[in-house]
């Protein structure tokens, strides 16, 4: 199941050339990833209260073309390997469709993101079966 936030590009998240600044796809693909688990419940933060988080372990990430100011993105989140304490992620960022004139999506920048469950004192733990059920690929 594909999760798609939509994003409006703002001027802070640009950089001298008018486009938006190469590290920031880091946080826009990190709140796709947020607003997937959230709607398929995975409550991130009582899982913190509990001690248990979800950390970037490996990130490979291709930039395609630049987004600008005013753009509106689409950050497309699907889950391709679930491991006993790790979740793998594709995401990529489009130009949404309803700003391109030809009607088609373009693809701006591309990752693959693995993040690891670990616990309070920051070992790999495994991941909550109540959490694998809502994570289904």
């Amino acid at each position: 199941m594909a999760h798609i936030l939509e994003k409006k590009v703002y001027y802070h998240d640009t950089d001298c050339g008018g486009v938006v600044y190469y590290a920031n796809y880091l946080k826009y693909f990190e709140e796709g990833r947020t607003e997937y688990l959230t709607e398929l419940g995975v409550d991130l933060k009582t899982l913190s209260s509990q001690g248990t988080w979800f950390v970037v372990k490996r990130v490979e990430i291709d930039y395609k073309g630049p987004a600008r100011y005013a753009d509106i993105l689409e950050v497309v989140t699907e889950v391709t390997k679930i491991r006993n304490v790790s979740i793998e992620f594709q995401q990529r960022i489009l130009r949404n469709t309803r700003s391109e004139q030809s009607g088609n999506a373009t693809a701006l920048v591309e990752a693959k993101t693995t993040l690891v469950c670990i616990d309070a004192s920051f070992r790999p733990a495994a991941i909550d079966d109540a959490i694998l059920k809502r994570i289904r690929i």
